[in-house]
């Protein structure tokens, strides 16, 4: 809306007085509130609540205005429906067996710092071109892209490695390093996304290759023996987020 509708609207919404009506209200209420709401405060979704008869309120976290166009949306709309209908429906969670590549260029800020905004989304397009051609090369299935980085799910950890080697020389040539991590398991498909403890556990073996390495879970050196994939043995490590310690590979060499 134009600013001046905008001003009038807020104008008549912070003159408006509805305190005195609350108890007339005699249909079922449900007040959701998001507590980190810093416009809308807490203390006004629960004095609504106290003073509208029977009313139920819900608090939920953070702290957006429209929750519909959010992330945070599953939440709301479940408190809805269970008030509505009584109940909730069960949610559909697809589970498969995948391994899970994520993928990160080295020095991202500083590079976009040192190239200017132009030519560092140039380089950042060549990159993502790169990548998925290789998903396609290797069979590989783009989930999500994370800026400066992919995250992709394979159906053969063998491809997975290989792919990631042939990324690492494609992506040399064009003056970057990335790091990539690789974890086979159980991962859980909703409303395409893409969850479970695998996909946490590929995000944080990632997280400790260097420039130009490729990690991998102790899982998937398992997987892959016979196919000619070299390792290095990196150790046991505490991954954050993620019980236990976890044995790390380095890819050396691939056919």
């Amino acid at each position: 809306m134009p600013p001046g509708a905008a001003t009038q609207m807020y104008r008549w919404v912070t003159q408006l007085d509805v305190r005195s009506v609350l108890r007339t209200i005699s249909a079922p209420t449900l007040v959701l509130h998001r507590t980190d709401n810093q416009h809308y405060r807490l203390a006004f979704g629960r004095y609504l609540a106290r003073h509208v008869p029977g009313a139920r309120l819900v608090e939920l976290p953070g702290g957006d205005c429209y929750p519909f166009y959010t992330v945070a949306s599953e939440a709301v709309l479940d408190e809805v429906e269970e008030f509505l209908t009584g109940a909730r429906q069960p949610l559909s969670v697809q589970r498969e067996l995948a391994t899970v590549l994520f993928t990160d260029i080295v020095g991202s800020t500083d590079l976009a710092a040192q190239m200017g905004d132009a030519r560092w989304l140039e380089l950042l397009s060549a990159h993502n071109e790169v990548i998925r051609r290789q998903l396609a090369a290797f069979r590989g299935s783009e989930i999500d892209t994370t800026g400066d980085g992919f995250l992709a799910t394979f159906d053969g950890p063998a491809r997975a490695v290989q792919c990631a080697l042939q990324i690492h020389d494609s992506i040399r040539a064009l003056g970057m390093e990335i790091r990539a991590g690789l974890h086979t398991g159980e991962i859980e498909l909703l409303h395409g996304d893409l969850g479970g403890i695998a996909v946490h556990l590929a995000a944080r073996v990632m997280a400790m290759a260097g420039p130009g390495e490729t990690l991998v879970s102790r899982t998937v050196t398992d997987l892959v023996v016979g196919s000619g994939i070299e390792f290095e043995d990196r150790g046991h490590h505490e991954l954050k987020g993620v019980p236990g310690a976890w044995h790390l590979y380095a890819v050396t060499a691939a056919p």
